[in-house]
């Protein structure tokens, strides 16, 4: 009887030490733990990200910068952190500081209170002036918005109208970029996070002798960083919409969610090499542990687009009398990532793991471990039979600030590796990218920040000889937007001089070199040739941006951007087994869009609700 009784105690026990960090009751433990809200902050939105990265250099906060986007709940914990050291910032960032709060106020269970140059938003209308109001609730129309919450704190709702557009505009003509839609997000019991967005998009040519397809700025072959897209058919340019959202559970220990979202892993100024989130968002299943302020874990199984047809997978259609229509439907493609970040010491991040990219008829429950090696599981799941592995590599990086103000960082990404190949005396070279930076900011002028970024991709890096297994979703690059055997070199020069107002002067000098197949049967000899030899593309680019929110959620740019696009193909065989191209205009169709190849002044306005 006593052992039966012991068993249940023992039970209960463990049931008790399950539930009890699920009460939330222990997240004051740790501010930096998020724990009002799992929904991710867009990456999109890069004045709050440059924001926590000015604080983080200037050591008023520690954050983790190798996975992003970050979550709204988190940034909120950091936000309240840079609060409490208050006498760290200066006046322009404590104005920042509480205008950003107002934005993340659900997170910290209060309604926010919103101003319009420094005075109360007189349209603006909230119940919290009512005596304990079962629900409380905010509706403006200036950061349009309506945000409900009920007086438990357990029920929180916010729901925001998207509107914005973009003009850009050169001596070739004009491209609009225009997009509307909505955004939700609720909050249930502290523990339940469901959000969702929608943007319908298009691009279209304005003035000028554009075609159609000119205003098309982003196209998987195109070397630039714009987000890529999945168009839809549109005579005048292209259409897209852009779908986010998901659910999480979460607590102030870690959540697992089921969302779709664009995602960097790496920590970059300009763009990543591991995962740079410039394909366009998957589905995934997302798992992430934070037990302790030094270690953090992060996994994810996504759902990626092949656009790689099955010969054996297809439905058909009566399409006419007598006539059956045959439709094709793509490959399956799926993903498997974790990353392992440990801070050993304070102002010190690394973070290391592997991925796998891989096609089967359906998801390989191997893949679903989230921490495991996966190479490893392929050979065991591969090997036996004899037939090609799936696509796996492994990644590092690393984030250091070894004093106020400096902030040094690098990245590895290793598609292959081979320790023989190292030996001078081998002319095979690993098929891998690195991306090194450093940020120096806060002195001797407040505000101002000076950033650079070098990247080299090995040939072969990020492809595949079998192309549903390539390192893409839709067709765009997941690492690095150059691609491989290239190079990219990002300075900036950034000064804020008074609150919400950015100004951004940047240098980029992208180059392009011979351009490989990768052909299973002479890839030794692809990779025994000499990389970053011949130019094939550079694109040399300055420009001048100022932004500047003029209320939560609103912005206005003004970007000025000389370019130069350039190939200096003369229509010879540079290498037996580099790709031909017979003139430079194949080259810059190939890898520029029309609007900027050559030189060009151009200028892009813009303004946002919502981002």
């Amino acid at each position: 009887m006593h052992a039966i009784r012991s068993k249940y105690y023992l039970l209960l026990l463990l049931l008790a030490a399950t539930i009890a960090p699920l009460s939330g009751k222990t997240a004051s433990l740790s501010i930096t733990n998020y724990s009002g809200s799992s929904a991710p902050q867009m990456l999109e939105y890069t004045e709050i990200y440059d924001f926590l990265d000015e604080l983080a250099t200037d050591g008023v906060i520690d954050i983790t910068e190798a996975v992003k986007p970050y979550r709204r709940g988190q940034i909120a914990a950091w936000l309240i952190e840079a609060e409490n050291k208050d006498s760290l910032l200066n006046k322009r960032q404590r104005e920042d500081l509480a205008f950003y709060l107002q934005d993340y106020a659900l997170e910290l269970d209060t309604m926010p209170d919103y101003k319009l140059w420094g005075h109360r938003n007189v349209c603006q209308w909230t119940s919290r002036n009512k005596t304990a109001p079962k629900l409380q609730w905010n509706l403006a129309l200036v950061d349009p918005s309506l945000h409900l919450m009920t007086n438990n704190k357990l029920f929180k709702f916010r729901l925001r109208p998207i509107l914005g557009m973009d003009i850009y505009a050169s001596a070739k003509g004009a491209v609009f970029h225009r997009w509307y839609g909505a955004d939700i997000q609720m909050d249930i019991a502290r523990h339940l996070s469901i959000w969702g967005s929608i943007r319908d998009n298009s691009w279209s040519r304005g003035w000028g002798n554009l075609t159609p397809d000119n205003a098309r700025l982003t196209k998987p072959q195109y070397l630039n960083d714009l987000p890529g897209v999945q168009y839809k058919e549109a005579s005048y340019g292209g259409d897209f919409s852009d779908s986010r959202g998901g659910i999480s559970l979460y607590a102030w220990w870690g959540s697992i969610g089921l969302l779709r979202e664009r995602l960097q892993w790496g920590d970059a100024q300009h763009a990543s090499n591991i995962l740079s989130a410039h394909n366009p968002a998957v589905p995934m299943l997302t798992l992430q542990l934070t037990p302790c302020k030094w270690f953090q874990f992060d996994y994810f199984h996504a759902w990626l687009v092949s656009n790689v047809i099955d010969s054996t997978y297809y439905y058909t259609e009566n399409y006419a009398n007598g006539v059956t229509k045959i439709h094709y439907r793509p490959m399956n493609k799926f993903m498997a990532a974790n990353m392992f970040t440990f801070k050993p010491i304070k102002y010190i991040h690394f973070s290391f793991g592997n991925s796998i990219v891989y096609a089967e008829r359906t998801v390989q429950a191997a893949y679903f471990i989230p921490i495991a090696f996966f190479k490893s599981l392929d050979h065991l799941l591969s090997k036996g039979l004899g037939v090609e592995n799936q696509n796996s590599q492994v990644f590092a990086s690393i984030t250091v600030r070894p004093t106020d103000h400096l902030k040094l960082y690098g990245s590895f990404f290793l598609d292959e590796f081979k320790f023989a190949r190292l030996s001078p005396s081998n002319p095979q070279k690993n098929p891998i990218s690195y991306l090194v930076g450093f940020q120096w900011s806060g002195w001797p002028v407040r505000g101002l920040s000076l950033k650079g970024e070098f990247m080299r991709a090995y040939i072969a890096c990020y492809t595949h000889s079998i192309g549903v297994l390539a390192y893409t979703s839709n067709s765009y690059r997941m690492g690095h937007y150059m691609g491989d055997n290239s190079q990219s070199v990002f300075a900036e020069l950034a000064y804020r001089p008074v609150s919400r107002l950015s100004l951004k002067f940047s240098a980029l000098w992208d180059t392009k070199y011979d351009v490989y197949d990768y052909i299973r049967r002479n890839i030794v000899q692809v990779i025994s040739e000499k990389p970053f030899n011949n130019v094939v593309w550079t694109n040399l680019q300055f420009e001048l941006k100022a932004n500047y929110e003029i209320f939560n959620n609103c912005y206005a740019h003004v970007n000025l951007i000389y370019n130069k696009a350039s190939s200096p193909i003369t229509g010879s065989e540079s290498s037996t087994v580099a790709r031909h191209f017979d003139s430079p205009q194949e080259v810059l169709d190939l890898f520029s869009p029309y609007f900027y190849q050559g030189a060009n002044f151009s200028a892009v306005f813009g303004l946002s609700f919502g981002f």
